[in-house]
C-alpha cells in the first residue's frame, strides 16, 4: 500500500510539472524594444536613482543586442549602477569583465578609474564620517587595493583625463597607509608596549617620508625612546622633529589643530558616470 501511494504522489508531481510547462510564459514587453528605447529607458531609471531597475534594463539591452556599441556601453553602465547602489562585489565583477572583454576599448581607462573608485569608497566607508571615525583605524586592505587600482590606471594611461584625480587620490591613500601605522603605534604605546610602538613609528617615518603622518610618527618616537630609557636617541629624534616641524601642534598641547586630514574626500572628488559613447 505504501509503495502504491509513493507511485501516486510521484505521478501527481510529474503531472503538475507538465501543467506548469504548458502555461504561457509571462510576457515581457522589453523583448520587443529597440536598442535605442532600452538604452533611453535604462538611463531614465539611472537618473532617477532606480539602480536595480536600470541594471535589469541594461542587462536586457546587452542580451538582446550583444554586438556593437550598445552592448559595451551597457556593460559600463551596469558596473557604474552597481557602484552607485553601493554593491562593491558586483561592481568590481562588472569592471573586471569589461576590461577582460574590451582591453582596447577607447573608454577602458574609465573602467580602470572606476575600479579605483570602488575600492576607494570601501576604504572610506559610508558610515565612518557619520561617527567621525578616522578610516585609517580600520583594516588597510582596501586602502592598498585602491592604491593599486589607481596606480594601474596611471601607469597604463598616463594621459587619461582621469589620471590627475587618480594621482590626487593616490596621495591621499599614501597618507592613509602612513596614518594607519601611526594609529597602530599609538595603540601599542597606550598599552605600554613601547618597543612595538617605536618600531611602527619608525616604519611610518621611513616608508612614508612625505606623508603628513610623519610628524606624529616622529613625536611618537621621541616618547617611546623616553619610556625605553634611551635619552641620546630621544634627543636626536627631538632635534629632527623640531627642525622639521617647529610649529607642530604636538609642541603645543592647547592647540586644536585643523580638521582631520582624512575628511577632505568626504566632500569632494569626482565620481562621473561612464561617458556616453553612442
Amino acid at each position: 500500500m505504501q509503495k502504491k501511494l509513493s507511485v501516486l504522489v510521484a505521478a501527481c508531481a510529474l503531472v503538475g510539472l507538465s501543467a506548469c510547462s504548458m502555461l504561457p510564459e509571462r510576457s515581457d514587453e522589453t523583448k520587443k524594444w529597440s536598442a535605442e528605447k532600452l538604452y533611453a529607458e535604462a538611463r531614465d531609471e539611472m537618473n532617477g536613482g532606480h539602480y536595480e531597475s536600470a541594471i535589469k534594463l541594461f542587462e536586457r539591452l546587452e542580451s538582446n543586442y550583444p554586438f556593437g556599441t550598445y552592448a559595451a556601453q551597457a556593460q559600463m553602465e551596469i558596473a557604474y549602477a552597481h557602484f552607485k547602489a553601493q554593491d562593491q562585489a558586483e561592481a568590481l565583477a562588472a569592471v573586471e569583465r569589461f576590461i577582460k572583454l574590451h582591453p582596447n576599448h577607447p573608454q577602458v581607462d574609465y573602467m580602470y578609474y572606476l575600479r579605483g573608485l570602488i575600492n576607494f569608497n570601501d576604504q572610506l566607508g559610508f558610515l565612518s564620517f557619520i561617527y567621525s571615525q578616522d578610516p585609517t583605524e580600520r583594516d588597510p586592505r582596501a586602502t592598498r587595493e585602491a592604491f593599486a587600482a589607481f596606480k594601474a590606471l596611471v601607469d597604463k594611461f598616463p594621459n587619461s583625463q582621469y589620471t590627475p584625480d587618480a594621482v590626487a587620490r593616490m596621495s591621499y591613500l599614501v597618507n592613509a597607509m602612513a596614518q594607519y601605522e601611526v594609529h597602530v603605534a599609538n595603540y601599542y604605546y597606550r598599552r605600554g608596549a613601547f618597543l612595538a610602538s617605536l618600531n611602527r613609528a619608525q616604519a611610518a617615518v621611513k616608508d612614508y617620508s612625505d606623508a603628513p603622518a610623519r610628524e606624529e610618527a616622529l613625536f611618537l618616537m621621541i616618547r617611546a625612546y623616553d619610556k625605553l630609557g634611551m635619552p641620546v636617541l630621544r634627543d636626536d629624534a627631538q632635534r629632527v622633529f623640531v627642525a622639521n616641524y617647529p610649529n607642530s601642534r604636538f609642541l603645543n598641547p592647547n592647540a586644536t589643530g585643523d580638521a582631520p586630514w582624512w575628511r577632505f574626500w568626504s566632500k569632494s572628488g569626482p565620481k562621473p558616470s561612464p561617458k556616453d559613447a553612442l
